[in-house]
């Protein structure tokens, strides 16, 4: 994409800027422009208390910044180039340079024009005097277009009127879209399809307004030794920066690899953003949270994340600081527990956003969201969803779309925060950062929060409420230690140690569901095959993330007729089965962490009607990720059992699993 670069002297003082539609510059900064007919627009942006007020801030907008007079360069220059000479100009004027080169400010433009094609990788000798005089002859004095318009007839000032009007509506139209959002060029044009035949001058004008920002999409750093890029979209430094001969700019643009599957961002693509979401007001009223049904311990941790994202900001605690974790054990009911944080903000007025790394848990929440909210204008956002372009009071999303949002929320959850793929992403952290407004608070929900964040609970750095039991109030199955030997070896002898198939067949008689974990993908089918033979039953199956029938086969084992599934990790979250017990084979392999071993546990026992399943670890030794595991689950027990979550009758069963597992 190209733009243009040009000088205004406003005030007595000169002044850089750069347009992507030199036609509604012109316009904007004459004597007679767009502030009549800004102010007639009806409407107005989320923010102005009224209409007049709104009116009132265009006019003194455009009235406090009358151009004396103004120089447009007429040859366009790459987005970057023209963006870089911009920075160069205000670079200078700070230093006081502003002149220092030719005569006048026209020649200290073309100074920075040619620095940074230089700097672009487009070598070019150092302008002169003569370069500058050269420079006076590429440029525009915009009274000439002023007096041409002023001497119209007054049929075509009718019509020039009636444009321009028209464009000062667009202009609101895009801007009220664009509140939030930080879009490719192409995504805001398809966001605002149909709002104006010029969209590139309505989003300029919107630009001069103050009403969105246009910026490259991947901006120029400028180091000692090389010229380095950085994306504006996802964050990312040159390590993800290539390079390509661009048929836009003409030259060598660099683009990002880091979010390519969100559209190519790079270095000549505009990069639309729209106005953060103004400030929420202080939440006074009680939230009730008798009518969500939570249990002792779900209300206790709620009722703290309230007091916690109703606080104040203060000066002492920066926007990334805002960050409440919700430490809740896998089966608590976090789901219910956010209901009344996100009634409280946008019962305000506010925009919630609930984000997840997974696709197929955005999907499942839908539905549970909008019985919860019914009044609520609910928008859910995934790779594919028909919703992409809707704002909403709720958002669900990957957090891949946080991309696409700029300051937009007033409350940010993040759900499953040490799941893939967030958990290790920068590039997601940074979207997640990014999409909330500078006000707003994060809240993380975790029931196995990686060990940076564990650190920073201890330290008291990170405020935070745990939900050590859940919903029914009963303890976690504690997991037994069984002595095993490999996968490998098993697949070998195709034979199952007593232990284990007597274990396997109690599960069985008892009426239960299995899962059984392994650790390669490669294990899982011929597994499925030798227990379907040992333990005489046709109802095994075996699924992971290479496996097709994947969907269909988690469908038929939450119906029952799947008896036992062999699985890896792709099913450690986010299936429930009301009556289960799990097996972890190779539990003390290295791909097993504390995290996936707690989580793989954490699909037993997670209803009322079965709340006592069985966890075994299957392994030669025992290792530290399953003591670790075991620690934190008997920790839980025991902070829940000292609390007095625990339904009465289940203190006592508690502290004899807790024996049970000493003895084994």
């Amino acid at each position: 994409m190209k733009a243009f670069v040009y000088v205004v002297r406003i005030g007595g003082e000169w002044s850089a800027k750069m347009t992507v539609a030199p036609e509604v510059d012109r316009l904007f900064w004459m004597e007679e422009g767009l502030a009549e007919a800004a102010s007639l627009v009806d409407g107005r942006l989320k923010g102005m208390e009224s209409k007049e007020a709104r009116s009132e801030a265009v006019e003194m907008r455009l009235n406090g910044e009358r151009a004396e007079e103004g120089w447009l360069w007429e040859e366009a220059l790459p987005l970057g180039d023209a963006i870089r000479c911009v920075e160069l100009w205000d670079a200078g004027a700070a230093r006081g340079e502003l002149g220092s080169v030719g005569a006048g400010p026209l020649a200290w433009l073309a100074a920075c024009v040619e620095q940074a094609r230089r700097e672009a990788g487009a070598p070019m000798e150092a302008p002169g005097p003569q370069a500058a005089g050269d420079a006076s002859l590429r440029a525009r004095r915009w009274a000439r277009a002023a007096a041409d318009a002023g001497g119209s007839s007054p049929g075509t000032a009718r019509a020039a009127a009636r444009a321009r009007e028209a464009l000062a509506a667009a202009a609101q139209q895009a801007a009220a879209a664009m509140q939030g959002r930080a879009l490719l060029r192409s995504e805001a044009h398809a966001l605002l399809e149909g709002a104006a035949a010029d969209m590139g001058g309505a989003l300029q004008l919107a630009q001069l307004l103050g009403w969105l920002r246009l910026a490259g999409a991947v901006a120029a750093e400028h180091g000692r030794r090389r010229r380095e890029c950085r994306c504006r979209r996802c964050g990312s430094g040159e390590a993800h920066m290539h390079r390509t001969p661009c048929a836009a700019c003409g030259r060598m643009c660099a683009y990002c690899s880091a979010c390519l599957t969100m559209g190519r961002s790079r270095e000549c693509e505009l990069l639309v953003l729209g106005m953060p979401a103004p400030l929420l007001e202080a939440g006074s009223n009680p939230a009730d949270l008798n009518k969500w049904r939570l249990s002792p311990a779900q209300a206790a941790a709620t009722e703290s994340a309230l007091q916690f994202i109703k606080a104040p900001n203060t000066p002492d605690q920066p926007h990334h600081n805002k960050e409440f974790l919700l430490w809740a054990v896998t089966g608590a009911g976090k789901t219910e527990m956010i209901f009344p944080l996100v009634e409280s903000v946008i019962s305000r007025g506010g925009r919630a956003l609930i984000a997840t790394p997974r696709r197929d848990v955005v999907i499942e929440l839908d539905p549970r969201i909008r019985r919860a909210f019914p009044q609520a204008r609910v928008v859910t956002l995934y790779g594919g969803s028909e919703q992409r372009w809707e704002a909403g009071d709720i958002t669900l999303a990957t957090t891949h779309q946080l991309m696409r949002f700029y300051q937009a929320f007033d409350l940010v959850i993040i759900d499953e925060l040490d799941a893939f793929p967030y958990h290790g992403d920068p590039i997601l952290h940074y979207a997640a950062d990014k999409s909330r407004a500078p006000h707003a608070p994060k809240l993380l929900l975790s029931a196995t929060p990686p060990t940076e964040l564990q650190r920073r609970v201890k330290s008291g750095q990170l405020p935070h409420a745990r939900v050590p039991v859940r919903y029914h109030r009963h303890p976690l199955p504690v997991p037994v230690l069984l002595r095993t030997p490999s996968v490998a070896k098993l697949l070998q002898t195709r034979k199952i140690p007593r232990a284990l198939l007597a274990a396997l067949n109690q599960s069985l008689t008892r009426g239960a569901q299995l899962f059984v974990f392994v650790q390669r993908i490669s294990q899982v089918e011929p597994m499925a095959k030798l227990l379907s033979a040992l333990l005489k039953q046709s109802a095994v199956e075996g699924t992971s993330s290479q496996d097709p029938d994947r969907a269909d086969k988690v469908s038929r084992f939450r119906k029952s007729e799947i008896r036992l599934l062999v699985t890896t990790t792709i099913l450690e979250r986010g299936v429930t089965i009301p009556r289960s017990d799990v097996y972890i084979l190779d539990a003390d392999g290295r791909l097993f962490d504390e995290a996936s071993l707690v989580q793989m546990a954490g699909r037993a026992g997670r209803s009322g009607e079965d709340p006592n399943g069985f966890v075994y670890f299957c392994g030669r030794e025992r290792t530290g990720a399953q003591a670790a595991a075991v620690s934190q689950i008997r920790g839980m027990n025991r902070i829940a059992r000292k609390r007095g979550y625990l339904l009465p009758e289940e203190q006592v069963r508690s502290k004899w699993w807790s024996r049970l597992f000493k003895r084994s």
